[in-house]
């Protein structure tokens, strides 16, 4: 059988506006840092900007942000084709003030973890870095 696994690359489509916004969040609260930006002319018949940056998280994690003319769908909406990533932190309840401080969307989710919604539309679940989350795999 052909082998398939999730990648360490993640990109989201974020209106241009919400840029200033989700570099402090990521930058400032999660600690990542910007390893490229790109603000430049598009080839083409539209001639568009494109404006993106890449964030690296961790050692081995990446998540691009491309900003252009979307539609603020800030209100998370839930349905069956919702997901999330999940982010682990050697202190939980530290990064759980910081987080919430910033403003974000807190999600009522029935689980003790925080779910809430980053700057750009993003769904995230904190939990520890060392924490046992068998009890949400499924033996097989």
């Amino acid at each position: 059988m052909t082998k398939v696994i999730f990648g360490n690359h993640s990109a989201v489509l974020v209106p241009r506006q919400d840029r200033d916004k989700i570099r402090k969040f990521y930058c400032d609260v999660l600690g990542c840092k910007i390893t490229r930006e790109v603000d430049e002319s598009v080839a083409g018949a539209s001639g568009a900007m494109l404006r993106k940056d890449d964030f690296q998280l961790g050692d081995d994690f990446h998540i691009a942000f491309l900003y252009g003319d979307f539609p603020d769908v800030s209100e998370f909406l839930r349905s069956g084709r919702s997901i999330y990533l999940e982010l682990k932190s050697d202190n939980v309840e530290e990064m759980r003030q910081k987080i919430i401080g910033f403003g974000v969307t807190v999600l009522d989710v029935p689980d003790p973890h925080l779910y809430f919604q980053a700057p750009g539309g993003q769904v995230f679940r904190l939990v520890g870095i060392n924490e046992d989350l068998s009890k949400y795999e499924r033996d097989i």
